[in-house]
């Protein structure tokens, strides 16, 4: 008895030694960068009415440091979380899917690229995203228990870096590829290129080629309007994306100062030392997602114990690192879980049970991004704007441009990979000889461009380069090598849109916001073939299903709650989706129409509720809690593409227009500009009556003015300060 008790206090001990190696080991192995030099920032922070940050500094760098904190007084806790990722800590902080995106860091080797290319930065840059680290060290100093992570802080302009460049290959979909070489499943078809031998299952409207439609969680809307197409002579642009409404990808809105010339108003998102979008003085710009095959994958021929691969007749070594990602479990403990990352000629390699995978991608090893940022932020005219898009920093996003000259532009910007002809890069490609690998990128001058179409606008909604200014004035395909990979699918937004423009010769102030915030479904669009299928089916005898085709085939088309089909159409066009965005087979239409009829009738006791009462615009919980109807669409103009389903059966939208920017230039070249976003400026803080004071508005569909002007600001100031 005596010796089991021993062997039980000694397991008791072994246990306790367990749990404090498991809460402790993870900080203590987390070594913190010596922080930024010790600087004086000369920096005033000025809110609006709204709570939006107006950032005002002597030079550059101050307002860097006041964009910092002014972001983290905001939204301290999805910075921390940005943070963590750029450290190889997220899991520590999130948990296993945390740990996914550490692997991810590693796998692409993102503070690799930092090491080998942060001194190659400007000392201009280098300044400013030192400042941007610099205000969150004093932010954090200043409030230690928000800090969510032991050692997090200081952090340095190199983590700032980091996540430029662990996050920026994410979006074109590398990440699906990721997920899919590593789970064992087939790849993504949107992610393995166009392939122009399939059948093409929706036209584009009106001209012609293959189509898709942009998904669920992804989407943007660009306009601009040239002064001769527009009925006052103005220039207008209009940013419209599509992020979610919370998180390290949602945007913050804020409008810089700096005497050394920096002004600009716009959004950027959390990590981000500079707007990433918007307007200054005199030219502006805004992103939509672009689909292009960026990413060409080598299956490698291994040796017997997989430690090399073949490669033009020689055997070469596998890299392979081994790293440790921390898991969190609950609490303070952490599990550590080790990782064996590998890389070939190529690039980084997933092994699964079927092989071993390199990748070549788009801005791998890349790190110019941060410069283009802020070159393309400081530019004031057309040609430097242009300069700086040219540095092929950002590997893949559409831009839409337009200046107070009248310019306008649809840039389909992207990083091709080198190809050679003679090899179908749409898939797996043989590892073993570099016959069919090619290094570097494309020059910028193949990258495709809509520069001042004669049709007077520019409209993009994440479709194809193809078909951006309307018949007469879009680009020719055949002018682009099949090589570059470039998409040919369309949305209905887009097609909508083409319609709307295309039917007004023109087009005013008035006219362009109500094409913006347009809820229709065109005739032309994926859609309504999708909606045929429904029709179609075969209800065998099911009352409830022939009810809700005869429900759907007296729609009106528009998501405007003025018909008893709307929530109905939702369900089934973001059913739809799941499918057309990733280029896979139709789902059962049925199966598709009876899922949506069993919710209505279970939350709602009806085929045709009120649209108001479904789709709901909701912030909370907490004393400024908002919760308001919408009236919106998952592939719409006035988009609502996905959302989080309610005890009740609503559904509370997370996902869609986020932040809106109408900018106008007159005709003698000033700026003016309105905004709006979902909820307020300061989302993660329920108490802040900030939190969702901007929901009414959006909810009407209305906006708020910008204030750019420093003298107009003045007249709209809640409170100014020195961080």
């Amino acid at each position: 008895m005596r010796l089991i008790g021993r062997l039980a206090l000694a397991l008791v001990l072994l246990l306790v030694i367990a749990a404090v190696g498991l809460a402790v080991w993870e900080p203590l192995t987390a070594q913190p960068p010596a922080p930024p030099a010790a600087h004086t920032y000369d920096t005033r922070i000025v809110r609006d009415n709204f709570g939006v940050p107006h950032i005002f500094g002597t030079t550059d760098p101050d307002v860097a440091y006041g964009v910092a904190y002014a972001h983290a007084e905001d939204d301290f806790s999805t910075l921390q979380e940005v943070l963590a990722m750029t450290r190889g800590r997220a899991g520590a902080m999130l948990g296993a899917d945390g740990a996914k995106v550490d692997f991810a860091l590693h796998l692409v080797d993102a503070r690799g690229t930092v090491t080998r290319h942060y001194a190659e930065q400007p000392a201009d840059v280098r300044a400013l995203l030192d400042a941007y680290a610099a205000g969150l060290n004093h932010y954090a100093d200043k409030h230690p228990g928000e800090v969510r992570l032991a050692r997090l802080f200081p952090v340095t302009g190199e983590d700032v870096a980091a996540g430029f460049a662990l996050r920026s290959p994410f979006f074109f979909g590398l990440d699906a590829v990721l997920g899919a070489l590593a789970d064992n499943k087939p790849l993504p078809p949107e992610t393995a290129g166009p392939n122009p031998d399939a059948p093409d299952p929706t036209p584009l409207a009106p001209t012609g080629g293959q189509a898709s439609d942009e998904g669920n969680r992804n989407g943007s809307n660009g306009f601009a309007i040239a002064p001769r197409r527009s009925s006052d002579g103005h220039t207008r642009l209009i940013s419209n994306s599509h992020q979610p409404w919370r998180g390290q990808v949602a945007w913050y809105e804020l409008v810089v100062h700096s005497k050394q010339g920096w002004d600009f108003a716009g959004a950027n998102f959390p990590g981000a030392p500079y707007p990433l979008l918007g307007h200054n003085k005199t030219l502006g710009w805004t992103n939509t997602v672009n689909r292009p095959d960026l990413v060409d994958i080598y299956k490698l021929v291994l040796n017997a114990d997989r430690t090399q691969y073949r490669y033009d007749g020689k055997w070469l070594p596998l890299q392979a690192t081994r790293v440790w990602l921390p898991v969190k479990l609950w609490g303070p403990f952490v599990l550590p879980v080790p990782k064996t990352v590998y890389r070939a000629v190529q690039g980084p390699v997933i092994c699964n049970d079927s092989g071993c995978y390199a990748l070549h991608y788009a801005g791998a090893d890349n790190l110019k991004m941060v410069e283009e940022y802020y070159r393309l932020n400081k530019a004031r005219d057309f040609a430097e704007w242009q300069r700086a898009l040219a540095m092929q920093g950002v590997p893949a996003t559409n831009f839409i441009y337009a200046d107070a000259a009248g310019n306008i532009g649809h840039f389909y910007n992207a990083s091709f990979p080198n190809r050679k002809p003679g090899f179908d890069y749409r898939h797996v490609l043989p590892g073993d000889t570099s016959a069919d690998f090619m290094p570097g990128t494309v020059p910028w001058a193949q990258v495709p461009r809509n520069v001042n179409p004669a049709s007077g606008f520019i409209v993009n909604a994440n479709n194809t380069p193809y078909q951006a200014a309307g018949a007469g004035s879009e680009l020719n395909p055949a002018d682009y090598s099949p090589l570059l990979g470039i998409e040919t699918d369309t949305t209905n937004r887009a097609t909508r849109a083409l319609e709307l423009l295309s039917a007004n010769p023109s087009i005013s102030a008035d006219d362009l916001y109500r094409i913006k915030f347009d809820k229709g479904v065109s005739r032309n669009s994926w859609v309504a073939r999708w909606f045929a299928m429904v029709l179609a089916v075969d209800p065998k005898g099911d009352k409830t299903i022939a009810d809700a085709q005869k429900l759907l085939a007296n729609w009106d088309w528009q998501f405007d709650g003025k018909n008893g089909a709307d929530a109905l159409a939702q369900f089934l066009l973001r059913d739809g989706n799941k499918w057309h965005h990733r280029r896979l087979p139709p789902s059962d239409p049925r199966a598709d129409l009876k899922a949506a009829t069993d919710h209505l009738i279970k939350y709602f006791g009806r085929l045709d509720p009120p649209y108001g009462s479904i789709m709901r615009l909701h912030q909370g919980p907490g004393p400024h809690t908002i919760d308001l109807p919408l009236y919106c669409g998952a592939d719409v103009l006035r988009a609502c593409s996905s959302w989080d389903v309610a005890a009740n059966g609503q559904l509370a939208s997370d996902h869609g227009d986020s932040f809106i920017m109408f900018v106008d230039w007159d005709r003698q070249g000033h700026v003016s500009s309105r905004s709006i976003q979902p909820y307020g400026a300061a989302t993660t803080r329920p108490d802040s009556p900030h939190y969702a004071d901007q929901a009414p508005l959006f909810a009407r569909e209305q906006l708020k003015p910008v204030w750019f002007d420093p003298a107009d600001l003045a007249k709209h100031t809640e409170r100014s300060y020195r961080p």
